[in-house]
């Protein structure tokens, strides 16, 4: 289970902001481990077609109102929820459970988009989540997802924003064996 941490923010992650202009419209999006909803509103408003899981009932209740699909699950414990279905662009953030890595890949549609960002190492010197399985190893998101897509963007490091924190964040399109990359890029 995720450990915890007191970085939760109502406003989106100016990462997925930066991304949203490369994600159309009636795109199928995932929001996993979704916490409050800031990038599933985000999306929604967008005019995406956005999944959002999370484990908390209670928190994904404040989504259920709208044009949103919720979805309970614990992702740590329980199995997939989606089976085959694949995304257009499945966004992370503040969440890490590595099992997931090869289970968000195959949820992830030829051409699609995967928009990741949370905390790595040397975060503790800033606050929470302080436990190392929580954190990323340098260069981690880049040596997991790297090498068999698309590298748009990568960042390791220190973020001054929105809170002190040591994160990384990746931007990256999986190959779709029909479209060539620049035609892909083309949207951004």
């Amino acid at each position: 289970m995720g450990e915890t941490h007191d970085l939760i923010h109502e406003q989106p992650s100016a990462w997925v902001i930066r991304w949203c202009r490369a994600i159309a419209p009636a795109s199928r999006v995932l929001d996993v481990a979704c916490g409050r909803g800031r990038h599933t509103r985000l999306l929604a408003a967008q005019g995406c077609k956005v999944t959002a899981v999370d484990r908390d009932p209670a928190i994904l209740e404040m989504l259920r109102n709208t044009n949103i699909e919720v979805v309970v699950a614990d992702l740590e414990q329980a199995a997939w929820p989606f089976g085959d279905t694949q995304f257009d662009v499945i966004v992370v953030t503040n969440y890490l459970y590595r099992p997931l890595f090869p289970t968000l890949r195959a949820a992830l549609a030829p051409d699609g988009l995967l928009l990741y960002e949370t905390f790595a190492a040397g975060n503790a010197a800033f606050g929470r989540p302080t436990n190392p399985d929580f954190l990323l190893n340098p260069g981690e998101l880049l040596d997991t997802f790297g090498r068999d897509m698309r590298v748009l963007a990568f960042e390791d490091g220190f973020a001054a924003q929105p809170k002190p924190a040591m994160v990384q964040r990746i931007a990256v399109r999986k190959a779709d064996p029909h479209t060539p990359f620049s035609a892909a890029l083309a949207t951004l």
